[in-house]
């Protein structure tokens, strides 16, 4: 069964403020001042013909929306609208010819048959249903320019809130002073080892900090990030973190949020117990299909940490709900976990 066809959110609007007034015009074009004589025919004659337009419009609604699924493109508009045009000019010639042969049957034309003027009916149901196909279309875009600036708003808010949620997760004096601390062991054990940490150690701060409001950055520059960020890990677990990192070349010239690789390692860390018998390992190879998998070893922690871990995670599949067609995936399977991120193809002199 057909309901409203849903082209626009103002369909019933459209409905009631054209069908209503429509239906008494189409009935005096009819009828001429005999409508108004005769009670019977201005209720029986209103009705009759407020519920065929009604399902008329519900149906070349529902036939628009078909169309615009079919050729969605706005190059596609003038092809569209030609055809949609064509069609309901045709449906309406039926359509008012079975209102006369209704009408006649009820016995409401009578012997004045030849004095209804079939024609004028015929051009003012056609002219309301052009000016309906513009009307619907001009709302459609004007509804769906609506819709991508507030998804845009919203991009640049959970892009704002990503670096806040970095800045606070990675630069607090928790993060700071261990780093600062394992610095100040290596100076007294190798100077060598404390000069590389150092040197990692600026890169990650210098990431982070960069002054930069590219939503994107190359995988490549996440996987150098990364590998600095690690090294810092290192330093301070030793041989209870593990990293593997296996991505094909092609991989790395897509891209993807910047920090997402972090987040996600940082998320692993604080939810997983690490030890030397018992190491975290975690591993990032490419999935295919412009994806990338990102895996660790389950072993949690009795009770976990909360805090901007889960906020950051939270926050990157929000972020790719509003940048990317295919969102985050996380699964769990037996002593493994999963996270299938999706590669970004941004053409060149786009923003995404």
């Amino acid at each position: 069964m057909l309901g409203l066809p849903h082209y626009t959110t103002r369909d019933l609007s459209i409905l009631l403020w054209t069908i209503i007034p429509f239906s008494i015009l189409l009935n005096i074009i009819i009828f001429g001042s005999d409508y108004f004589s005769s009670a019977r025919v201005l209720c029986i004659a209103t009705l009759v013909s407020f519920l065929v337009m009604s399902g008329s419009f519900i149906l070349y609604g529902n036939i628009a929306v078909g169309f615009r699924q079919r050729f969605p493109g706005d190059h596609f508009f003038l092809k569209r609208t030609l055809i949609l045009i064509l069609l309901f000019l045709t449906m309406s010639a039926l359509i008012i010819f079975g209102i006369y042969k209704l009408y006649d049957g009820i016995g409401f034309l009578g012997d004045r048959k030849e004095e209804n003027n079939f024609t004028w009916a015929y051009i003012t149901t056609g002219i309301l249903n052009i000016f309906l196909t513009f009307l619907n279309e001009g709302i459609y875009r004007y509804e769906s320019w609506k819709a991508n600036l507030r998804e845009t708003e919203e991009l640049k808010i959970a892009y704002k809130e990503s670096q806040l949620i970095g800045l606070r997760s990675q630069v607090n004096p928790h993060f700071l002073f261990n780093s600062l601390n394992s610095l100040s062991g290596l100076i007294q054990e190798d100077t060598a080892k404390a000069e590389n940490f150092l040197d990692e150690m600026s890169k990650v701060y210098r990431y982070m900090l960069r002054n930069d409001d590219d939503p994107l950055v190359k995988l490549s520059t996440e996987i150098q990030f990364i590998l600095s960020y690690f090294s810092l890990l290192k330093a301070r677990y030793g041989d209870a973190v593990e990293l593997e990192i296996s991505v094909n070349d092609a991989d790395k010239e897509k891209n993807l949020p910047p920090l997402s690789l972090q987040i996600i390692a940082e998320n692993a860390l604080y939810q997983n117990i690490t030890s030397k018998n018992s190491p975290l390992k975690i591993a990032i190879t490419s999935g295919g299909a412009n994806t990338l998998l990102i895996k660790n070893n389950l072993q949690r922690k009795m009770i976990i940490e909360t805090g901007d871990q889960e906020s950051g995670l939270d926050n990157l599949i929000k972020k790719y709900q509003l940048m990317s067609e295919k969102p985050v995936e996380i699964h769990d399977a037996g002593n493994e976990r999963t996270i299938v991120l999706p590669l970004i193809c941004r053409k060149e002199g786009t923003a995404l």
